[in-house]
């Protein structure tokens, strides 16, 4: 990670451009993590001595790219912990499909329950035990090529959200092999770029809006 890979930092927060096939944290696969990596970054850049704090308020899943938090302090973490908690951190994602969706706009609500034999989540259209309930809203906005670029907001968090709910949609997102048979893509990432993230800074109080660049790959570059 240099600082190419860094869309905003100051005392209390470094925000990152994340590259898809990077963990958000560490993991029984042992690979480098967003997490370490952040901290070297610090370590190097501010010549900090000893152990650095950094703390991980939310995640992305390690095929995903784009802009994701990390808190440089405690005291920003649990603040930004209570934000996200409270819904007051907006991410908006773009998501490249393989087919379009039939209308232009929409709300999609779904119930999601974490399959841990699978490794999947389960969606229901009704209430089910253990599930819960998942809103998000889209918006298309061109075709690339043969691929559909899709905006979308999320109201609530869910694991796979995104991903559980498109291919349900019937447009399931490129290159994701958890939720629908394809080939994978070379570098085994999937479509899902989280764009933007606007929030009023946890310390500060100052208005945040972040907008993370997409990744070089063939499938983006037109975007």
């Amino acid at each position: 990670m240099d600082k190419n890979d860094v869309l905003y930092e100051d005392n209390h927060l470094l925000i990152i451009n994340k590259k898809a096939g990077q963990l958000s944290q560490g993991d029984k696969t042992k690979d480098d993590s967003l997490l370490e990596l952040g901290k070297a970054y610090i370590k190097k850049h501010y010549n900090k001595p000893g152990d650095v704090f950094l703390g991980l308020p939310h995640r992305l899943d390690r095929p995903v790219s784009g802009a994701i938090i990390l808190c440089r302090t405690s005291k920003a973490l649990t603040r930004m912990n209570k934000l996200i908690a409270d819904r007051e951190l907006v991410k908006v994602y773009h998501a490249l499909v393989l087919k379009k969706p039939k209308d232009q706009q929409g709300r999609l609500e779904s119930y999601l329950r974490k399959n841990r034999v699978k490794n999947k989540v389960d969606s229901f259209n009704s209430p089910q035990k253990d599930a819960k309930k998942a809103i998000l809203t889209y918006q298309f906005l061109k075709q690339i090529g043969k691929y559909f670029l899709i905006e979308i907001k999320l109201e609530t968090g869910r694991p796979h959200q995104i991903r559980v709910q498109l291919n349900d949609m019937g447009c399931p997102i490129l290159g994701d092999l958890k939720y629908f048979n394809q080939s994978p893509l070379s570098d085994k990432s999937i479509g899902l770029h989280a764009r933007e993230l606007s929030f009023i800074h946890p310390v500060k109080k100052n208005p945040i809006n972040i907008i993370a660049p997409y990744p070089t790959t063939i499938y983006w570059r037109n975007s």
